[in-house]
C-alpha cells in the first residue's frame, strides 16, 4: 500500500486534491481511499488530507502516520507543523515552492531523506498562470504523476475533468501538465537540496 499525506491550508483544495488523487489511481484499475483531517475548519488553517493506493482492498481507516510522499501546499505551514513526521528516508516530498529546500530553511531536515525523491514546484505560480487563482491542489497532483510515478499524468487529467467543468477543467489539466512538464525535467538536472 502507497500511503500519501497532503499538508495545505483551508481554501488550497487539500481535500479535493486528495479525493483526485484517489479517482486518478482507481482510473488505474486499483484501490484507492481518501479522507480529510481538519482541526478548525476555516479558511488558511492547517489542514491534512489522506490518500491510500494499494491493488488490493484497503480495510485501514486510520490518519496515515508513516506516509510514502508527501505534498505540501504551502511552505509556511514547515514552521507551523511537523510535516516530515512519520516520513521514512526513502519517502518522497513535493513542494509547492519556487525555492530550494536549503532557501526554505530545510537544508538540515533534507538532509534526512534522499535528495532525489526531494522536490520543490512552484505550483502557485503555475496555477496563476493558467487558472488565475493562486490555488495548488490539481497542480501539485501533475508534477506528482511525474515525480514519483504512482499514477499517470492522463488518469489525472481525467480525474479533474471529473471533478471540474468546462474551462475551469481545462485550466487545471493545462496546469497540472505545465507541473508535469517542469518535474520531468528537474529530474533530469542534479539534486538541488
Amino acid at each position: 500500500m502507497f500511503q500519501v499525506r497532503i499538508h495545505g491550508r483551508g481554501g488550497q483544495g487539500v481535500v479535493t486534491a486528495a479525493e483526485m488523487l484517489s479517482v486518478a489511481a482507481f482510473l488505474e484499475g486499483r484501490h484507492a481511499q481518501a479522507f480529510p483531517s481538519f482541526g478548525s475548519e476555516r479558511t488558511g488553517a492547517p489542514v491534512v488530507a489522506f490518500c491510500r493506493i494499494d491493488d488490493r482492498e484497503i480495510r485501514v481507516r486510520e490518519p496515515v502516520v508513516a506516509p510514502d510522499a508527501l505534498i505540501v501546499q504551502d511552505p509556511t505551514l514547515f514552521h507551523q507543523v511537523d510535516v516530515f513526521q512519520g516520513l521514512s528516508p526513502d519517502g518522497y516530498v513535493l513542494v509547492n515552492s519556487g525555492r530550494s529546500f536549503a532557501e526554505l530553511g530545510l537544508a538540515d531536515v533534507a538532509g534526512r531523506f534522499r535528495p532525489e525523491r526531494m522536490l520543490t514546484v512552484p505550483a502557485s505560480d503555475l496555477a496563476m498562470r493558467h487558472i488565475g487563482r493562486p490555488l495548488p491542489n490539481a497542480v501539485l497532483l501533475g508534477g506528482f504523476a511525474a515525480f514519483a510515478g504512482l499514477v499517470h499524468l492522463d488518469s489525472v487529467e481525467a480525474a479533474i475533468r471529473d471533478r471540474f467543468s468546462g474551462r475551469l477543467a481545462e485550466a487545471n489539466v493545462a496546469a497540472a501538465r505545465a507541473a508535469h512538464a517542469y518535474v520531468t525535467e528537474e529530474m533530469r538536472e542534479p539534486a538541488r537540496c
